[in-house]
């Protein structure tokens, strides 16, 4: 009953490969909180399919799954060839064209999708091609068509990415695609949205609005994958609800050698913020073929785990991958021998922390208190989920269980480190007997057992949003009645 349970959660992308009979099914089993459909692939109509057919096998196993939508993005990109691939030299000329008539590419020259990019390049920027693997160095500009020299040669297909090293390219965060993405993922009713490049706060603003006017709620994720968004880092962290490190275009943007030490300063000011974090890309990038990870990616996937994280991604692993399931499982077993090392360091210090909201300041004595009393859990009773968010900002290894009765809520939930979420409505009960209720309904599923004792937070007045403002020790007795230890 009492087996460690796992606190960092575990985001899996969709498409063919989990697409196979089963698949849904076995990668929930191995712990899959949040299905991602990556906007960029796929039509609308798998993208409803899948959600769909998410739902119904997470309802299936009698347990939630969230959904993030995920944007496009106005990625640059590189149009076709004549016939591709196409195989460029070291040292040989290759050229740009920024017009919509370009003909069909060649070794030679191709076009491009952002017709405006010779006006952001000047001659001496390098530019970075299939994430990284070509790289150009710009000589002039002419008109409409950006010269360059060819650094780093390769083999190169069609619509592969374009980067400029050290960021500075002016397109807007949303693409029309974006904004037609953003009533599909209204539509579908998505719990989070996840804005690709996005520059500044403004961007995740209007990506909220149009979400918004859409009749969406889902909750704003910002994919740190600009160089200029980490410049922008605080107020991106402040305008979204979440945080995503985007560590493809971002590394080859930044170059990879600056990735590392970047990473951990967005988990670390994320979570300052009272935010949630997301790592992702390439995080067992081999498992695409093989059915066991690598050492180095296990080292990585721990890593972010012990710096914090609240959830880590597959992308191509369960989308495209052999092995879809082994990958999650794989991620699930990184993530419980990584957490057993885990070893908070939130400053819980009185005097550290100022507070514009009661639910902050009772999650924040909830922990202090738990870390110095011995909890076996805490039981939060949450309208909205915000409670849960804010007590699971404060790290600790004590499970945090978020009795909410709004499905949306529970589903958000899924993605906060440490929260359990649990359906219970405790509608139209006074405060008290809510809380006897809850404690009760927890042993009935064997989350709590007799003589477990208990922090309990909630509201004077039941499915009240925002309104937490108590705190109470209980120990379970038995039959799972709860016995109180006073108000604290």
């Amino acid at each position: 009953m009492h087996a460690h349970l796992r606190r960092t959660k575990i985001i899996a992308t969709l498409g063919p490969a989990t697409d196979r009979p089963g698949m849904l099914t076995r990668i929930l089993e191995e712990g899959v909180d949040v299905v991602r459909l990556n906007l960029s692939h796929g039509s609308a109509e798998d993208h409803r399919r899948r959600a769909g057919e998410a739902r119904a096998a997470a309802a299936a196993l009698g347990r939630e799954v969230a959904v993030l939508a995920d944007l496009q993005g106005p990625k640059i990109r590189i149009a076709k060839f004549a016939a591709a691939p196409v195989l460029l030299e070291a040292g040989a000329p290759f050229a740009l064209e920024c017009d919509a008539d370009a003909p069909p590419g060649d070794a030679a020259r191709v076009g491009v999708s952002y017709l405006d990019l010779y006006k952001d390049v000047q001659p001496g920027d390098t530019l970075l091609l299939d994430d990284g693997l070509i790289a150009l160095r710009v000589e002039r500009i002419a008109g409409t068509t950006i010269h360059t020299r060819v650094q780093t040669g390769g083999a190169l297909s069609d619509r592969k990415g374009i980067n400029r090293l050290g960021g500075g390219l002016s397109l807007a965060a949303l693409a029309e695609k974006d904004r037609s993405d953003i009533r599909l993922a209204a539509e579908l009713d998505a719990d989070f949205l996840a804005v690709s490049f996005a520059k500044c706060a403004a961007d995740i603003e209007e990506s909220r609005k149009l979400l918004r006017a859409a009749g969406g709620n889902a909750a704003i994720v910002a994919k740190i994958e600009r160089a200029e968004a980490v410049a922008a880092l605080a107020e991106i962290i402040d305008a979204a609800d979440a945080v995503m490190v985007a560590r493809g275009d971002l590394g080859v943007e930044i170059g990879d050698a600056e990735l590392p030490g970047i990473q951990k300063k967005i988990i670390r000011e994320t979570l300052a913020r009272n935010k949630v974090v997301i790592t992702a890309t390439q995080m067992m990038q081999s498992m695409v073929e093989s059915p066991i990870p690598t050492r180095a990616e296990v080292l990585d996937v721990a890593n972010a785990v012990l710096d914090g994280t609240d959830a880590v991604m597959l992308s191509q692993e369960t989308a495209a991958g052999k092995h879809p399931d082994k990958a999650v499982a794989a991620m699930r077993r990184v993530c419980l021998g990584a957490e057993h090392q885990f070893e908070p360091i939130e400053d819980l210090s009185v005097g550290t922390h100022q507070f514009e909201r009661t639910d902050q300041a009772v999650a924040m004595a909830t922990m202090f208190l738990a870390g110095r009393i011995g909890v076996r859990a805490i039981v939060a009773l949450t309208e909205s989920g915000a409670t849960a968010q804010w007590l699971s900002r404060y790290r600790s290894s004590v499970p945090i269980y978020a009795l909410s009765r709004r499905q949306s809520a529970r589903r958000r939930m899924m993605l906060y480190r440490d929260v359990i979420p649990v359906e219970f409505d405790p509608h139209g009960v006074d405060a008290t007997h809510a809380a006897k209720a809850a404690i009760q309904h927890l042993y009935n599923m064997q989350r709590l057992a007799e003589g477990d004792r208990v922090i309990l937070t909630h509201g004077d007045h039941t499915g009240q949003r925002g309104g937490t403002n108590t705190l109470k020790l209980l120990r379970v007795g038995p039959g799972g009645v709860a016995e109180g230890l006073g108000n604290l």
